[in-house]
């Protein structure tokens, strides 16, 4: 069985702010995002020593909470790789070139980014959607709900509220357009390519 672990920060606590604090991120990392890992640990656990017994009576809650946490993991890595001190500007390259034939415009991508940021409650993805063939932008609620199949996150942006309230308080609008300050656009990039050579 697999023992998922909390990967480190690919910067120092303090390097968001002003954008997002060192308690914010501290907190958010080290408690939040540890809680998935357990989380997933947990279920797993679970669903194992149900097999060895043969008693599946608490194994459908173990799926969903493997389903639950384990897109919380994942989700949380991809968000901390997405940003950097040295951050912030516009795509550039080959993503740059998609973003426009997918959606027009990088101003209309950000436009309906954001208004899926403002709508979820949990998280706002950019994706590559390996059954079209091209990037979209989805609402997803929690960390699982409103998941497309076959849809590979690059840009992930938290909208849960221990994601800004502590900075913002009622205020996600100025958190997400703080956010575009701090996004690393080589590391979506990387990702996007990464996930073309796949599929294409």
């Amino acid at each position: 069985m697999t023992d998922y672990e909390l990967p480190p920060l690919p910067y120092e606590y303090d390097a968001l702010e002003p954008h997002i604090s060192e308690q914010v991120l501290t907190w958010h990392h080290d408690t939040h995002h540890q809680g998935y890992v357990n989380g997933w640990n947990s279920a797993e656990e679970t669903l194992e020593a149900n097999r060895e017994d043969g008693d599946f009576s608490s194994s459908a809650a173990a799926i969903r909470n493997v389903t639950h946490n384990g897109s919380g993991h994942i989700l949380h890595s991809i968000f901390w790789e997405n940003m950097s001190e040295d951050g912030g500007g516009e795509p550039a390259g080959a993503l740059a070139g998609r973003i426009e034939e997918d959606f027009g415009s990088y101003e209309a991508w950000k436009g309906e980014f954001e208004a899926a940021a403002s709508a979820a409650g949990g998280w706002a993805l950019l994706v590559y959607d390996s059954h079209s063939n091209q990037l979209r932008n989805l609402v997803v609620d929690k960390h699982d709900q409103g998941a497309l199949w076959g849809a590979h996150p690059i840009l992930a942006l938290d909208v849960w509220e221990h994601s800004y309230y502590y900075d913002y308080g009622p205020d996600r609008g100025d958190f997400i357009q703080n956010f575009f300050d701090v996004v690393d656009w080589d590391d979506v990039a990387d990702k996007y390519e990464d996930v073309v050579a796949t599929f294409e």
